[in-house]
Parts: C-alpha cells; structure tokens; sequence
C-alpha cells in the first residue's frame, strides 16, 4: 500500500507538470494598436491590419449613424453609454457601422476587441484585462444568435447585466445580429401568452428571449433597401472603384438586374456589383 500511495503521489506531480508545460505562457499585451482578436488558448490578439471604414462610405443610415456615434461619444468622454444591439437584414451594414465608428473614435482611445460567440462563454476573463486600462473598449460579436440548446448566451447575460462581479466602466458590448431577440423563437411558446386583466403576459420561453436583448440598451433596426436607395450605394461605390454610374442606362439595367439575380438590395450587394462592374 505504500509503494502504491507514493506510486499516486508521483503521478499527481508529473500530471501537474505537463499541465504546466501545456499552458499557453502568458505573453504581455501590446497595447499600441486599436483593434484586437480574442483566441482561446492564445489570449488577446492585436490585429496589425484592422479594416477601417470611413463614416461618409455608409449611406442611407443616418439615424442608425447618428444614435451609435452619440452613445459611442458618450462613452469615450467618460460618461454614461449603452450597450448597443443592431439587428436586421443581412448586407445592411451593421458591421460596417461598427467598424466605422472604431475609425471615427481611435483617437479618443477607442479600441475594438473582437470576440467569437464560441468565445463568449469566456467573456469574464475577457473583462478582466480591461480593469484599470485608460482606454475606452468595445467587445464586437459580430452575427450574433443562439440556438435553443445553446446555453453560452448565459454569460452574455452575466457580463451584460446580472453577474456579481461589477463590469469595468471601461467596456461596452456592441452586437450585431439578423435576430432581434437573438434566440429562435416558436410558434407554439407565443400560443402560450396569456391575456390576464387586459395585459399580455408571455410565456416563459419568450420572456427567456425577450430578456437577453432587453440587456442591450440601444437597439439600431435595419431594414431592407429600396431600390434607388440600393443605386445610390452603387453609384457612390462605382465612383470611388471609377466606374460608370447609375446615370448610365447601360449601367442602371446592370445593377438592377444584379440585384435581381442576388435576391436581394442590400449595400452588400451594392458594392459587389460596383467592384464586378468597375473592374470590367
């Protein structure tokens, strides 16, 4: 039994040692860049090439532009902001908000930090970097949804709002999303909501949903384009791309029939089209 127990007692240490060999080793952060990556098992990331887009490139979103650069001023002045959700039709541009406001901010100490939704259940370690830091960081999830069995939007929730540890003052969450409530939603959960006394009470599946958007603060809808809305995206890509516009009957045709043939008229699409049109 002796031989035994100091058999155990010399596993447990070389167990111990491999753990430690096979532990990233921590590596000091360099904070002299404006965007970051957070990889599992690697930690905080800088990104050397961050993909800055100019607030005067986004069109036909000028609330949308006004509401997050009045919450993102706010925040890089030290004052009180919100988490901000953008939700709607893909191709819309709410990444590219997202990515324009981090341009328009960076001198003021904006920083990005982009987070995957594998990653979020590790958002309190995530936080925990930005304790004390002088500057101002945005944690980006970009297309952000659940599915019903996937329980790692609890600790969106936590960091949003409901954890016991306080957040820093430091960060805000701003997520897109084509979902507004960001979890599936069924038929059968709102045939459960009840009329009681002339209220609506829903079921408890839908407030489950309903109460993780409701953590964001600031919801910025997107909706589809029209049409000439969609060719003055074009035509402002195809100017930049030196292309002909819109103006040209040829080039009008095009685009529309471009649209058509994506089934859909989105900025995306817009700009798809002006490099496909443009380069030719």
């Amino acid at each position: 039994m002796a031989d035994a127990d100091k058999l155990l007692k010399r596993a447990g240490v070389l167990v111990t040692r491999l753990e430690q060999l096979m532990l990233p080793a921590a590596r000091e952060i360099d904070w002299n860049h404006i965007a970051f990556r957070w990889r599992r098992g690697s930690g905080l990331q800088p990104v050397v090439h961050p993909h800055l887009i100019p607030l005067d490139n986004l069109l036909c979103m000028e609330s949308q532009k006004q509401e997050i650069c009045r919450n993102t001023s706010q925040f890089v002045a030290g004052r009180s902001a919100n988490n901000v959700l953008l939700w709607g039709s893909r191709g819309t541009g709410k990444s590219s908000l997202i990515k324009a406001v981090l341009h328009g901010f960076s001198d003021c100490g904006l920083r990005l930090v982009e987070v995957d939704k594998a990653d979020l259940i590790e958002l309190p370690d995530i936080v925990d970097h930005f304790y004390g830091r002088p500057e101002r960081f945005i944690l980006f999830c970009d297309d952000l949804s659940f599915e019903a069995d996937d329980a790692s939007y609890k600790s969106l929730k936590a960091v949003l709002d409901g954890s016991i540890a306080a957040p820093p003052e430091n960060v805000l969450i701003y997520a897109t999303s084509n979902r507004r409530h960001l979890l599936p939603e069924y038929q059968r959960e709102n045939l459960e909501t009840r009329l009681v006394g002339g209220e609506i009470h829903h079921s408890e599946g839908v407030e489950e949903k309903i109460s993780l958007s409701e953590r964001f603060g600031l919801w910025l809808s997107f909706y589809p384009f029209s049409q000439e809305e969609y060719l003055r995206i074009a035509d402002h890509w195809l100017e930049i791309l030196g292309g002909n516009t819109t103006t040209d009957e040829t080039t009008r045709t095009a685009a529309l029939q471009w649209a058509l043939k994506r089934g859909s008229r989105s900025g995306r699409v817009a700009l798809q089209f002006a490099r496909d049109w443009a380069g030719r």
